[in-house]
């Protein structure tokens, strides 16, 4: 449910991982829903307010955003909703499918090195740990987003190819492309639990793929991997608070 070549990784010196962590997914859903309309300026005590945290959690969730293509950058400072429509977002997702398929077939046919073979096993050891917490909170979300972004990250070397590195990182920024624009997962709910162990069990098997060299396997499990992002974004639209194109 979305590199460092990929996309920017939260740094781990953030004061409140698990505020943040809230605040981005609370925002990012009133982003995607227009109740946060394109053009909207964002400032950070209203949001604050808004969202019952500190102003910290909320900046860092906001260059988060920015990173993942839901903002842009305000020319008097701060930030404004981006206008992007519900195609635009599919769109979005399969290039990222298309490309992170690409990279881990890539990366089974040439082979990859155990170094970063093993450094892409401990990202996964790490989600891993996340998912098993005794309670899966914001604190434990957290955690998981930051060791995806990095799994993801990966991708981008393992596959040995600086030019398909590069695309990938712009595809990230695309609105809703990012490996961590999770849309509709419940922090603390077992239903946005459940969604998270499907792609981490997910992978898993992409991992396997490539370590056995079998390439279009690799290739097709990545690309269905991007499509639960499809599947969270059309559960959302279920609920018709999508637009379907950019408003003028």
């Amino acid at each position: 449910m979305q590199v460092t070549a990929v996309m920017p990784v939260a740094a781990e010196s953030d004061p409140a991982p698990s505020q943040t962590a809230q605040a981005q997914q609370r925002l990012r859903e009133l982003i995607v829903s227009g109740t946060l309309a394109p053009g909207e300026r964002l400032l950070e005590v209203p949001l604050a307010e808004r969202l019952g945290v500190s102003r910290t959690p909320v900046r860092a969730a906001l260059l988060r955003l920015a990173e993942e293509g839901l903002l842009d950058t305000a020319s008097t400072g701060g930030y404004r909703v981006r206008a992007f429509s519900r195609q635009d977002m599919l769109d979005a997702i399969e290039l990222r499918g298309t490309l992170e398929g690409l990279a881990a077939r890539m990366a089974a046919e040439r082979g990859v090195e155990p170094a970063l073979l093993a450094e892409a096993r401990g990202c996964l050891d790490a989600l891993d740990r996340a998912l098993s917490a005794a309670e899966f909170g914001a604190s434990a979300f957290a955690a998981y987003e930051r060791h995806n972004g990095q799994f993801h990250a990966l991708l981008g070397r393992l596959c040995g190819s600086a030019l398909l590195a590069r695309e990938l990182q712009r595809a990230s920024r695309l609105p809703f492309a990012s490996p961590n624009g999770f849309l509709g997962v419940s922090i603390g709910q077992p239903s946005g639990h459940d969604v998270l162990r499907i792609a981490q069990d997910q992978h898993r098997q992409v991992l396997d793929a490539i370590v056995r060299r079998e390439g279009s396997r690799a290739e097709a499990l990545m690309r269905e991997h991007a499509r639960i992002a499809r599947r969270r974004l059309e559960a959302f639209d279920a609920l018709d608070v999508l637009p379907e194109s950019v408003p003028p």
